[in-house]
């Protein structure tokens, strides 16, 4: 019997540390544009935001096609980076067959393009896991908007009160408890305080088990 509730996954900096890398391809792909992003900037305007806009805010106005074009080039940029040291969070493949065994649903619900979300999982061994997986391309409005959860919850037949959060970003805290969501914070990105919002923070999954999940609930 399935527990009444389903956990549900970022992907960047909670099912992998991407964001070191990210940060990376990021700064190297706006260095080659002329454009130099302060950590705060990084923060508060780029991380856990599709790339439609992070881009379109910095560069303000582009055509569909330079966009698509500008997204694929960071998105590659960022692969090259960190195919050779990829691996997931600690604790989460050992978590993730601790929420199979008690049958709760799974999700993924990430900002990234498809095309990254492949890769990761791939990568990683892990994609057996999830019963849905919503991408960039899913939505028409990025975190810290609530579409992409309120259709993860959708997706999952459950409301959102009775679906878990896992998230890293402050943009992506916002859009899951807009939502109306339980949020649990890991603090790859964002430290214990900056995550204060959330209904639970972790260093990684070796922080988590079934019984303090059923208390958010």
């Amino acid at each position: 019997m399935s527990l009444p509730f389903a956990v549900v996954f970022d992907m960047d900096g909670v099912i992998v540390d991407t964001n070191p890398t990210h940060k990376i391809a990021i700064q190297q792909f706006c260095a080659r544009y002329g454009f130099d992003l302060s950590e705060e900037e990084l923060r508060t305007k780029v991380y856990g935001r599709t790339n439609r806009d992070w881009i379109t805010n910095l560069f303000v106005t582009l055509t569909e096609e330079q966009l698509e074009a500008y997204g694929f080039e960071k998105e590659q940029l960022f692969r090259e980076l960190y195919a050779p040291i990829i691996e997931p969070v600690k604790g989460l493949v050992t978590f993730l067959e601790l929420l199979k065994t008690n049958n709760i649903p799974r999700s993924i619900a990430t900002s990234a393009p498809r095309a990254n979300v492949d890769f990761i999982l791939n990568a990683t061994g892990i994609g057996h896991y999830f019963d849905t997986i919503l991408d960039e391309s899913m939505v028409s409005r990025g975190k810290p908007d609530p579409e992409i959860y309120l259709k993860s919850a959708k997706a999952l037949n459950l409301p959102n009160a009775q679906c878990i959060v896992i998230e890293d970003s402050l943009s992506g805290v916002a859009a899951a408890k807009a939502s109306g969501s339980k949020v649990i914070g890991i603090t790859t990105t964002h430290s214990e305080e900056e995550l204060r919002e959330t209904d639970l923070t972790i260093r990684n999954f070796d922080d988590l088990n079934i019984g303090q999940l059923i208390k958010l609930i």
